[in-house]
């Protein structure tokens, strides 16, 4: 049963936020879902009155009073220096969009390390931090896991891989458990019964085929066959002979899942059409790695299908974000923005309990920028993906995400 005076906080939180995102556009909402039935009226936002905090170090976002920490990788180099930047712009817009938030950001580097994100970790909980929002890398998360829970401070981190949640360290990246789970009920649903699969060997491809296998069976189906291949830079060899190895067992299967982006599928397409194979009754099925302009653009991968969150959102945070920084945002730019948002509803609208762990796991969920998403006890989460069928020219939706984890749509 759900405490009244956590649903009574949450339904706040989606009443204000509502009213923010019909000033922003479809991109600047996020909401908290469910709340049937609520009058809530006019009920004003309770604040935690600082004592005294050390001075902030480095850079600040934001002039409120609570203090809310973004871990970043800052000084690691290449493209995580990158990353940082653009999560960093992202939570700026955030602030800018949200009116008068009562938040003020603590941005540490974390240098992509394990011992980088203890350290930076342990200066924004010096510094007064209530929440910690990132790190990005799953060995930062690491490190910034046992400070924040020696302390009893949430965090809500971008890494996707799940090994690093817990109770009280979440993700709100896209994981892709979510992804599995989406598309083989969904080819289930389109009466796909017979499976073969091609999983890279590494341990992205662990997490998938475990998952893949546990659906699949939980959805009446049968896995006729998986291979599973290894790249070596741009070396195909063993992805095309494995592929090959998979010819045998082709006529018995109606899906082929594919789960690898970065140009796996088009590779596995061409080799099984240059071996002979009709693929006129097989369903190429991927994962969010197959959203990507390549793969929309792609002849061979028409009639495909992919998960992934409603794009309209992120259509709309892009321009957003083009128009004040000068280019386009990557697809991930939305964690950081909707981490934000996140935590400023909550200051305003949930009073004290605005980081307690029952109001962050509301079963409810909340919607942001890339739709339904709702924290687990255990620290993953679960979002309410679209399905696409790849054009050729772009990606059409087959199956819309839902709105509502009640009732799933």
């Amino acid at each position: 049963m759900i405490d009244k005076g956590i649903s009574r906080a949450a339904c706040r939180v989606k009443t204000f936020l509502r009213t923010v995102g019909a000033g922003l556009g479809v991109a600047g909402a996020l909401a908290l879902s469910g709340c049937m039935g609520s009058n809530l009226g006019g009920v004003p936002g309770q604040s935690i009155q600082p004592g005294e905090l050390a001075q902030p170090t480095g850079q600040v976002v934001g002039s409120g009073q609570v203090r809310v920490a973004l871990l970043l990788p800052m000084s690691a180099g290449g493209s995580a220096s990158s990353i940082a930047t653009v999560f960093k712009n992202s939570a700026e817009l955030a602030l800018a969009n949200f009116p008068n938030a009562d938040v003020q950001l603590l941005v540490k580097d974390t240098a992509g390390t394990t011992s980088g994100g203890r350290a930076a970790a342990d200066q924004a909980i010096a510094e007064g931090a209530e929440l910690i929002l990132g790190p990005v890398f799953a060995q930062g998360v690491t490190g910034a896991a046992a400070s924040a829970r020696a302390a009893g401070i949430p965090m809500v981190a971008f890494s996707s891989d799940a090994s690093v949640a817990s109770r009280g360290t979440y993700l709100l990246s896209f994981l892709p458990q979510s992804d599995v789970k989406r598309i083989v009920a969904y080819s289930a649903s389109q009466k796909r019964r017979s499976y073969a699969a091609l999983i890279p060997d590494d341990s992205y491809g662990a997490v998938v085929e475990a998952t893949f296998r546990q659906e699949v069976g939980r959805t009446g189906g049968r896995i006729v066959a998986i291979q599973r291949y290894k790249l070596t830079g741009t070396d195909s060899t063993d992805l095309v002979a494995k592929t090959n190895a998979l010819t045998a067992s082709l006529g018995q299967v109606d899906a082929l899942f594919i789960p690898a982006g970065g140009g796996v599928a088009p590779v596995v397409a061409q080799t099984l059409r240059g071996a002979g194979v009709n693929l006129g009754n097989i369903k190429m099925l991927g994962t969010g790695q197959w959203d990507s302009p390549e793969m929309k653009s792609n002849p061979l991968m028409v009639g495909s299908w992919y998960p992934g969150p409603d794009d309209k959102g992120f259509e709309a945070f892009s321009g957003r974000y083009k128009s004040a920084y000068g280019s386009p945002p990557p697809r991930n730019a939305t964690l950081a923005y909707d981490g934000v948002t996140l935590a400023a509803g909550l200051v305003r609208s949930a009073g004290v309990q605005r980081f307690a762990s029952s109001v962050l796991t509301n079963p409810d969920g909340f919607i942001g920028i890339d739709g339904l998403f709702r924290f687990k006890a255990d620290g993953q989460n679960e979002r309410g993906l679209a399905v696409y069928q790849l054009t050729g020219s772009g990606a059409q939706t087959i199956s819309p995400a839902p709105r509502d984890f009640r009732s799933g749509t």
